[in-house]
């Protein structure tokens, strides 16, 4: 799977992509596939405020629990109901139905100093 270019990207293999005045977060193909079969997605709760690099939910797979970090200082405005039921959309779909937060208030500055794609994929490949 390609790395989308509309993202933004963290050395912990979260997401972002701008969309309006919103941030929405999930984690990376890279991250998932790592992490294997999804069972469950501790979410936080909306209205939480979050600090870039705070932790803001757990994820558990069959092989693992991972930490979730905020990618960037902002509120949560929405979280993904949809995984409470099917938490496997991560797996099947990480950058669209398997999104995990969106924030709100973000400050711009924080997205564009994450990775772009490019960078990401360097980034991978260093960790090899």
């Amino acid at each position: 799977m390609s790395i989308p270019e509309n993202c933004r990207y963290t050395k912990s293999h979260e997401w972002v992509r701008a969309e309006g005045d919103l941030a929405v977060v999930g984690i990376t193909n890279h991250a998932q596939e790592a992490l294997g079969d999804i069972t469950f997605v501790e979410l936080p709760s909306v209205g939480q405020d979050m600090t870039q690099g705070s932790e803001m939910g757990v994820i558990e797979s069959v092989k693992a629990a991972s930490d979730l970090y905020s990618p960037l200082c902002g509120q949560v405005a929405e979280v993904n109901q949809e995984l409470d039921g099917k938490p496997e959309l991560v797996n099947e779909s990480p950058y669209d139905q398997g999104w995990i937060v969106k924030l709100g208030g973000i400050n711009e500055e924080q997205l564009c100093a994450l990775m772009d794609a490019a960078g990401y994929q360097q980034f991978l490949e260093s960790e090899v």
